[in-house]
């Protein structure tokens, strides 16, 4: 079979992108001929994703709209795999090509500002179900920005994602969380597919090593007087819970009576924000380390991963799976995070991490689940 993945960004930017640089090589294993379309192959500093030999690929930025478009019509694909499109017009286009399959990584028509969550009085995840009535509720929660004009053009743009959706051949989501998301919205059942992203394809198992009986008593008590190492894996995003997380680590170093070293090991628009935070945190409290580690790789995630207690996961919106989480598993790092989206398929309290409060989200609940 011929299959055309497309997506918003060659780059390796976020989840979904990952996921598209593990299924490609995974679906031309299988024997399938591969091609991606792409709308844009920025920013340069970000890894590409990378194709197998003979995989042909276009951007849309650097052919043109038109050019690209056809050259994919030229291939001749039996099927188009849509991971997240930004222009709806050229997504409309691709239907025309050939029988298309949508995998929502994120609330593609189901909510008028995408995160899925209310900002105040207090923030909590948003459970309503997308239409007209959500432009009543834009600015008393604080959907969105602070534009009417913005907020009109959300709206029409959701509902158009909406109408699209329903126009694929099947949805596919990661968790029954983004399944029962679509279902909400009058998919029929048979539509939805559930298929959680394949981590173990891609991270060996960690197997932790074993520490002998006789060297316990003195390991926990060398573990009194070292720092609480934290792991932050993402988007330094507003919706990514920075600064709850931030506002938890004097709590974490006062309830365990260590240090607490937190790695951020990611980028995004929020960075001076969260920066500033973790200054003033260091300021308040000598016990506080707060490391900017930039954009990593695998290669670097591992050793982070190696060096780290417990990977927190501080997203405020419901994630709609949260791929960072099992992936910490697999290296054998459990994961404190709120109870939110589809966190919940994959975190277990008390068995491969813990889980705080997440209606609403609270540095204080952050705070307990990373102590216990």
């Amino acid at each position: 079979m011929r299959i055309a993945v497309a997506n918003w960004n060659r780059r390796k930017v976020g989840g979904a992108e990952q996921y598209v640089a593990d299924i490609i090589p995974a679906l031309h294993r299988d024997g399938h001929e591969v091609a991606l379309m792409s709308e844009f192959d920025l920013p340069e500093s970000r890894e590409r994703i990378a194709l197998p030999d003979g995989c042909p690929a276009w951007c849309v930025a650097a052919s043109g709209h038109e050019r690209a478009l056809n050259d994919l019509r030229v291939w001749r694909p039996d099927l188009v795999y849509v991971h997240g499109i930004t222009n709806p017009i050229l997504e409309e286009e691709l239907f025309g090509l050939a029988p298309a399959v949508l995998f929502a990584h994120g609330y593609v028509g189901t909510c008028i500002s995408g995160r899925k969550m209310f900002s105040f009085p207090v923030v909590r995840p948003c459970d309503r179900r997308f239409g007209s009535a959500c432009l009543l509720f834009y600015f008393p929660r604080r959907c969105g920005g602070r534009s009417p004009i913005t907020m009109w053009r959300e709206f029409r743009l959701q509902s158009r994602r909406l109408e699209l959706a329903r126009r694929y051949r099947a949805i596919v989501t990661a968790s029954g969380h983004m399944r029962d998301e679509y279902l909400k919205h009058g998919f029929a059942p048979e539509r939805i597919h559930r298929n959680p992203c394949p981590v173990e394809a891609r991270i060996p198992r960690c197997i932790p090593a074993v520490v002998p009986s006789a060297g316990r008593t003195e390991s926990i008590e060398m573990q009194r007087r070292n720092p609480v190492r934290l792991l932050f894996v993402g988007r330094i995003e507003t919706l990514k819970g920075g600064r709850p997380l931030l506002a938890a680590l004097p709590v974490v170093a006062h309830s365990l009576g260590r240090p607490v070293k937190l790695i951020v090991a990611g980028d995004g628009s929020a960075l001076p924000d969260w920066q500033r935070h973790a200054a003033r945190a260091e300021a308040a409290d000598s016990r506080i380390a707060v490391a900017f580690a930039g954009w990593s790789d695998d290669v670097r995630l591992d050793e982070f991963a190696a060096e780290s207690d417990l990977l927190v996961v501080p997203s405020l919106w419901p994630e709609p799976f949260g791929l960072v989480g099992p992936e910490a598993c697999l290296r054998g790092l459990p994961a404190a995070a709120f109870a939110v989206g589809g966190v919940r398929e994959w975190l277990v309290d008390g068995v491969n991490g813990g889980l705080a409060p997440g209606d609403p989200p609270t540095a204080a609940g952050l705070a307990d689940a990373i102590v216990r």
